[in-house]
């Protein structure tokens, strides 16, 4: 290789250490900055994680509701509808379920409700509020 010069990265001299002190430089230039950005990742990721669960519940308790609302449709036994709501939603604790109207005329809709608490709990945010989530299912009374 007579009469090609290596590129100056490669040669050493005051520039290539320049360019390394450069180098270093940035890389804690790096490290602060996703110091400063990792916080508010986590913060993000654990708000999602917590919003899916939250959903979940809802997605159950409206399941359950509606599984409830036939019974009670079918039946006519608010108790009974309380009990499939109860056993549909599969969560512990279990939802408070309330059924309106209770005796249910031929042609009227029934309305079954089921409410649950839910703690969102993300660290160092907000101190753990409870959030309260309802399902609700409606059907014609009388098949």
């Amino acid at each position: 290789m007579i009469g090609r010069r290596m590129p100056s990265c490669c040669r050493g001299g005051r520039g290539y250490a320049r360019r390394r002190r450069q180098e270093a430089f940035d890389s804690g230039a790096t490290m602060v900055e996703f110091a400063l950005i990792l916080p508010i990742l986590l913060l993000l990721v654990v708000g999602i994680i917590q919003f899916g669960i939250a959903y979940n519940v809802q997605i159950s308790l409206t399941g359950a509701a509606r599984e409830g609302a036939r019974v009670m449709a079918i039946q006519n036994d608010s108790v009974a509808a309380q009990t499939a709501t109860i056993n549909a939603a599969s969560l512990d604790p279990a939802p408070a379920v309330v059924v309106d109207p209770a005796p249910c005329e031929r042609g009227e809709e029934v309305t079954v409700t089921a409410t649950r608490a839910v703690e969102i709990s993300v660290p160092f945010f907000f101190g753990n509020p409870t959030v309260n989530i309802e399902g609700v299912g409606v059907m014609r009374c009388g098949g």
